[in-house]
């Protein structure tokens, strides 16, 4: 997959607060539309990386905006690394790590999840399968469990890390994350870290971090991973990602 023409292989983006806000307000379909030219140019004139996408949204979510990106060459990374969604082939790939007795114990944690915290109002984003995501109207009473959650995971056993969003707490298996995604997407692609490009907004976009050569945050981003990039655009979400892909193909 390298070509001396351009200067990386590939981007890898995160989607909420990236490509699309971190709220439930509406996509910029606009940005979205130019973002699929970028790649319809990529695979038409080699000339710059292909967007692919590492996200803590369900597979199903991942794959259509990896569609809608016009993304027909690269995996993406869903679920905080629980699949690898391979459009070349039309695969979905779970890590191989994840047993059958890790999905028993997320679900029982989900079921211990709602019979203690349904009655207040505290929702289960759905269509996850290894990792669950929780999200309640008032964002400060959510976060006010995190502690609470920790003690009660270490307690009983489960293997769960308890990180945070700008509006959701995520439950993550210890030993599957946005890294081990995006290790495996590389793998699977012969990608080399100096010839990839990354762009988050949150801390926990660190594991994309850590995996690539040149990494760029849009303006909304988390203080603390602004300090991590090589460049922060001065343009917010999806309008910063473009920002991002001019500076690459120069």
């Amino acid at each position: 997959m390298p070509n001396s023409v351009r200067r990386f292989d590939a981007v890898i983006s995160d989607i909420d607060g990236c490509l699309g806000p971190e709220s439930a307000a509406p996509m910029d379909v606009e940005g979205l539309a130019k973002v699929a030219a970028w790649n319809r140019a990529a695979a038409s004139l080699g000339d710059r990386p292909v967007v692919t996408l590492c996200s803590g949204r369900p597979q199903p979510y991942a794959e259509a905006v990896c569609r809608v990106l016009a993304n027909t060459s690269l995996p993406c990374v869903a679920e905080m690394g629980v699949w690898v969604y391979d459009p070349r082939d039309n695969r979905f790939l779970m890590d191989p790590a994840i047993s059958q007795q890790h999905i028993a114990v997320v679900r029982g944690a989900m079921d211990w999840i709602a019979g203690e915290f349904g009655g207040a109002g505290v929702v289960m984003q759905p269509g996850k399968t290894a990792s669950i995501s929780l999200w309640h109207p008032d964002t400060n009473y959510l976060k006010s469990l995190m502690p609470g959650l920790r003690s009660t995971f270490a307690a009983k056993g489960w293997p769960f890390r308890v990180t945070s969003t700008v509006a959701w707490i995520n439950l993550e298996l210890d030993h599957v994350s946005k890294g081990t995604g995006v290790a495996r997407l590389m793998k699977m692609c012969g990608l080399r870290k100096e010839r990839v490009a990354g762009i988050g907004d949150t801390m926990g976009d660190m594991a994309i971090r850590e995996h690539v050569g040149h990494f760029a945050c849009p303006a909304n981003a988390e203080e603390g991973l602004k300090q991590a990039a090589d460049y922060v655009s001065p343009h917010t979400e999806v309008d910063g990602v473009l920002d991002i892909l001019a500076r690459l193909l120069g």
